[in-house]
């Protein structure tokens, strides 16, 4: 007989959260040199960390302005990878449970990683300390090494000369490839990428990221969809008759008169 598992405590929760934030906070330092080297001030590129606040949507918006795209442009492809932040709030919000001001507070905490340590959670209450914990570490350490790595990237001065004019690509890609899990998200990927590519020639700057993302949602909403009538499909074909299930137990066990 197998021994039962111990519930998690309070302080297993919180270092956990707080390795979880170490790891992801540094991290800010690429986005800070990054940021300025793409043509952004150390203080637009601070702001950018503490408003904006989603790694995805912050190298998207700096890889759009290094390649000479419009900021409005870089804004609304970072729009599109955000809006995934909107659909973590709706599942942590029956966990959290908070109002008024605080719900802007929490927020801006909405990432990958703290919606990741508060949904894996048992109880309301680790949830919340999962979330708190991860969030607000990543945030305190992504700001600081934001400051830390534009102030690094204004130094270096043109990009190019080191060969890092290539450096938010393969920082977004670094970002990417490990949510590349199922066949799925790989196709909605390679979807992606390949309409982005072929829009190059078309298009102005900035626009080819635009497209291949919007190809890219509508196409991972297909199949969604086809995922989700197969699975209602598979489901009534094996769904138990009743007549079968009658007849079960109208039998007589074995061994009983």
């Amino acid at each position: 007989m197998s021994a039962e598992v111990p519930a998690p405590s309070d302080r297993s929760v919180v270092v956990d959260s707080l390795g979880v934030g170490l790891a992801t906070g540094v991290y800010g330092i690429s986005f800070g040199a990054i940021g300025t080297a793409s043509g952004l001030t150390v203080a637009q590129t601070c702001v950018l960390s503490l408003l904006m606040f989603s790694g995805a949507s912050q190298f998207a918006f700096a890889g759009v302005v290094a390649a000479g795209g419009n900021p409005v442009t870089g804004g609304v492809t970072a729009f599109l990878l955000g809006s995934r932040n909107t659909f973590y709030g709706l599942g942590l919000a029956p966990r959290l449970r908070v109002r008024g001001w605080r719900r802007l507070v929490t927020a801006q905490l909405v990432i990958d990683e703290s919606t990741a340590m508060g949904v894996a959670r048992e109880t309301d209450r680790h949830a919340r300390i999962g979330f708190y914990v991860t969030g607000t570490s990543i945030f305190v350490l992504w700001n600081l090494m934001t400051f830390l790595g534009a102030l690094a990237g204004n130094a270096l001065g043109d990009p190019r000369t080191y060969g890092l004019d290539a450096a938010v690509a393969a920082a977004f890609l670094a970002l990417l490839w490990p949510r590349l899990t199922a066949w799925p998200q790989r196709l909605v990927a390679a979807v992606g990428a390949l309409v982005a590519i072929g829009t190059v020639p078309l298009t102005p700057a900035g626009a080819p990221i635009i497209v291949g993302g919007a190809v890219a949602v509508l196409v991972g909403l297909w199949l969604t969809r086809r995922t989700s009538e197969a699975e209602v499909a598979d489901a009534l074909e094996h769904a138990d008759d009743p007549h079968e299930h009658r007849h079960h137990r109208d039998e007589p066990e074995e061994g009983t008169s």
